[in-house]
């Protein structure tokens, strides 16, 4: 049986790179199509030219390793089954977008290579498995602005209460507790999880 539309064999990919972009506050649907385009296994060692490789589901590479080693991480943490190597990845991808140069989609990309035209190619791929995962989300999870949110909540509470305490100098408090009961609390506003390529 499969969950969201999805084929069983790749819930795990999906559940934990949501989970891992909510942990570090990431776009969810960059993290999606981050591991989208890894399509490691748990537990695969793939092979690069230049002596590297790439490690577990999230095909994190071993020139990464020596950092990781800072906080007690091993190959063998990397190549494990279940979320951690797609926390170990929303980490690092976090640290890209934040701390590098260039668009969002450069940034992410430099997940796979710093290097221009391999960036590039992985950046323009990039783009479009988010747009589509973007949509997936969007069809799936509602998403809200919680500063929009927080207004509206604002606004209904500060009409609720204004409406109780005329009420409250024309009836008796049993009419009070229903205009608070009343009040609207569920006006949110969506919010998309893609960033526009022209930033």
């Amino acid at each position: 049986m499969d969950v969201y539309g999805l084929p069983p064999q790749i819930v795990e990919r999906v559940v934990c790179s949501i989970s891992a972009a909510v942990k570090y506050q990431i776009p969810a649907n960059i993290v999606l199509a981050v591991a989208e385009k890894e399509g490691g296994k748990a537990g695969q060692w793939n092979s690069n030219d230049n002596g590297s490789y790439d490690i577990g589901s999230m095909q994190i590479n071993t020139n990464y390793l020596k950092d990781l080693a800072s906080y007690g991480i091993t190959a063998a943490d990397v190549a494990t089954t279940g979320c951690y190597p797609y926390d170990l990845a929303a980490w690092r991808l976090r640290k890209h977008i934040r701390n590098d140069g260039g668009d969002i989609w450069t940034r992410a990309a430099n997940y796979h290579s710093r290097t221009p035209e391999y960036n590039q190619s992985y950046r323009a791929d990039l783009i479009v498995k988010a747009g589509k995962w973007e949509s997936w989300l969007n069809e799936r999870f509602k998403t809200y602005d919680v500063d929009q949110r927080d207004l509206v909540a604002e606004r209904a509470m500060t009409g609720a209460i204004a409406t109780a305490q005329y009420k409250h100098n024309t009836t008796n408090d049993v009419e009070i507790k229903r205009t608070y009961a009343r009040a609207p609390t569920s006006n949110y506003v969506p919010r998309g999880l893609i960033v526009s390529s022209g930033q």
